[in-house]
């Protein structure tokens, strides 16, 4: 398998971590949907990232499905899993999940504004409406880490904890004065131990390709 796309994006690295702690071998890529878009475009036309190249050759997209997909793999092959199997865990671990997808989400938004977008023509409102949703998303994973803590080394994490470790560092590496590190003194605390495992060294934020650790 061959994973396309820049570790820069939150969506890219948690697909690349993950598929690591499943246990399941692949090549990286780093290519950007913007400076290399006409290569990325003849690998997927759509053009989105993170895509993964099956070893038929199909192309996936969309971190989530991939990852599906990988789990799926992993429990014919590996036998793991990054998702709880009791009905209870699975929907909090989701619920987890989909805060950390939003609070990426939301980032994007608001450096696609201010990188994209000319300055006489970004629009407050606009910034202050996304900036209020990403707030809410991390208030909401430190609520739920608060109540429910998430473990932070390479036996035991799972993919709630891996997609909010990714968002925070993500967040905090693009719009640190959005979002207070001294207010969310759950979600700093588990970034640290995340980025210290080995498969999130192993996949840096930033432009470098994955190097593999197993």
């Amino acid at each position: 398998m061959k994973l396309i796309g820049m570790l820069d994006s939150p969506y890219v690295r948690r697909v690349a971590i993950s598929l690591q702690l499943l246990g399941l071998r692949f090549e990286h890529q780093s290519l950007s949907v913007f400076s290399t878009f006409a290569q990325f475009q003849q690998i997927n036309p759509v053009v989105k990232a993170p895509s993964l190249i099956c070893d038929d050759g199909e192309v996936l997209m969309d971190s989530s499905l991939i990852l599906d997909y990988a789990e799926a793999l992993a429990g014919t092959g590996t036998g793991k899993s990054l998702m709880p199997d009791s009905i209870v865990e699975r929907q909090h671990a989701l619920h987890v999940i989909g805060l950390a997808l939003a609070a990426c989400e939301k980032s994007v938004q608001i450096i696609y504004e201010q990188n994209l977008r000319p300055a006489e023509k970004q629009h407050a409102p606009w910034v202050e409406r996304v900036t209020g949703q990403l707030l809410a998303a991390y208030d909401g994973l430190e609520m739920a880490l608060a109540r429910r803590s998430r473990e932070g080394n390479s036996r035991t994490i799972d993919q709630a904890a891996i997609s909010a470790a990714v968002a925070w560092h993500f967040t905090q590496a693009t719009l640190p004065s959005f979002v207070p590190v001294g207010d969310y003194p759950q979600l700093s605390a588990l970034s640290a131990k995340a980025e210290a495992l080995p498969a999130f060294v192993a996949a840096p934020h930033g432009a470098d390709t994955y190097q593999p650790t197993m």
